[in-house]
């Protein structure tokens, strides 16, 4: 789960990183000790607490092979990332997301993994998330933590509408969240606006949820063919984009003031029953957790479906531990990324972050299963999370940044039909995935 932080608070933890990445020598000391260096994007006091103490207990274990903790932003990993590698001054262990390996992997910056990593590590995590980090053939990042989209609803509410409360056995298909939103949202002295919404829409960054959920209806967005991407936006690949829409602007069981927000900025509205369900990724349950008003009471729901093979499908994009190409003790860097990722570690990292580990074995202990805060829902979610289809295409970054976030955003607030949104991404969108493909 990415926050931004204030600038001078990002620029500061570049400046500590940059001095910690500058100071490190070889790698190895008079004395034959290995360190390693470790950057983590862990920014959660208990995700950080959680990281530095298996530092910890590694180092204890490990005296010959000490790991140093370097501590990361989410805000400027890229760009630090790049200037680290260009200047020969990469971190040995590196904490990022599958969406950031891409290029760095077919710039020969990332180690491939793939005659490093124990057998046992590779079989408890399931080939859906291996393809994630794997380019080429190449492994190019351990997925270790995802995190499904879902809905958190205030649950005195959807009581009192009446509707059917979903489960993942029994999921609301995209047509029956619409009727639920119809139910919930009322307008009770009829000023044509309603008091409450079904649903609110967090659509300032809007293109990882518009792509991710269009798996639902058995979109993608990206194909792939002969050797190649590109970019559609047919039907089943607008099908959530339109129902948004159609809640806006048609419907008004969805707010145009949300659309400029983020996940953040609904949850206001949200405790305040302006919003009666929010859309948001899993992790957002601690924010609401810990600031939803005494005697509030929410629950987790799945996304709605849909239908038939594609079930609750959604795409997701892991958080990734890979190793830099240029160190030196690359296996004990593999070898350290495995002890991170053990199962029993990998529950106390992903509760850390309120988020899922990739784990088959980790996702099976009960404290990821129980009820409180919606946990079970996003344990029984796993299996049907795939790669995002943003994974792995060239060119994505720029056609994300240029052409799909204005484009999304005129579409979501009425200023540009479903044929003009489908010519920009379409159309413009591949004439930038081509210039990555020559």
């Amino acid at each position: 789960m990415r926050r931004r932080l204030p600038r001078a608070a990002a620029a500061a933890l570049a400046l500590v990183t940059l001095a910690g990445c500058a100071g490190a020598d070889d790698g190895g000391a008079d004395d034959g000790t290995i360190t390693l260096e470790f950057l983590s994007l862990a920014w959660q006091e208990e995700s950080i607490a959680a990281n530095e103490a298996l530092v910890e207990e590694w180092n204890a274990a490990h005296p010959d092979v000490r790991v140093r903790y370097v501590q990361g932003s989410w805000d400027n990993i890229h760009d630090h990332l790049l200037t680290s590698f260009e200047g020969g001054e990469a971190p040995d262990i590196i904490h990022n997301d599958a969406s950031d390996l891409t290029d760095f992997a077919y710039g020969g910056f990332l180690a491939d993994l793939s005659g490093l990593l124990p057998d046992d590590l590779r079989a408890d995590i399931p080939a859906e998330s291996w393809d994630s980090t794997t380019f080429d053939g190449g492994v190019y990042g351990v997925p270790f933590l995802q995190e499904p989209r879902v809905l958190i609803a205030n649950s005195r509410l959807l009581e009192a509408s009446g509707v059917r409360v979903p489960t993942t056995e029994e999921p609301w298909t995209w047509a029956e969240f619409e009727e639920a939103c119809r139910a919930l949202t009322t307008d009770e002295d009829g000023d044509g606006t309603p008091e409450t919404y079904g649903v609110a829409w967090s659509m300032r960054e809007p293109v990882a949820q518009s792509v991710n959920l269009s798996l639902s209806t058995g979109g993608q967005v990206f194909h792939r063919e002969d050797g190649r991407n590109e970019v559609r936006f047919d039907a089943a690949d607008s099908a959530v984009a339109e129902l948004i829409n159609r809640q806006v602007h048609r419907d008004g069981t969805a707010p145009s003031g949300s659309l400029g927000m983020s996940g953040s900025e609904t949850l206001p509205g949200f405790f305040a029953d302006r919003y009666a369900m929010v859309p948001l990724n899993f992790s957002f349950r601690q924010q609401v957790s810990q600031q939803a008003p005494d005697g509030f009471e929410w629950t987790v729901l799945p996304m709605p479906t849909g239908g038939g093979e594609r079930g609750l499908a959604q795409g997701v994009v892991p958080q990734t531990l890979s190793v830099a190409e240029d160190s030196e003790h690359q296996q004990a860097a593999v070898d350290f990324i495995a002890f991170l990722t053990r199962p029993e570690h990998a529950v106390d990292l992903a509760r850390g972050d309120w988020m899922l580990p990739t784990s088959r074995t980790a996702l099976t202990d009960p404290a990821l299963n129980t009820t409180d805060d919606g946990w079970h829902v996003g344990a029984e979610l796993a299996d049907r999370l795939r790669p995002s289809p943003v994974l792995g295409v060239r060119g994505y970054p720029e056609w994300k940044d240029k052409v799909a976030t204005p484009a999304l955003q005129e579409y979501y607030a009425g200023a540009l039909d479903l044929a003009g949104l489908r010519e920009e991404l379409a159309e413009d969108g591949n004439r930038i995935l081509n210039r990555y493909q020559r």
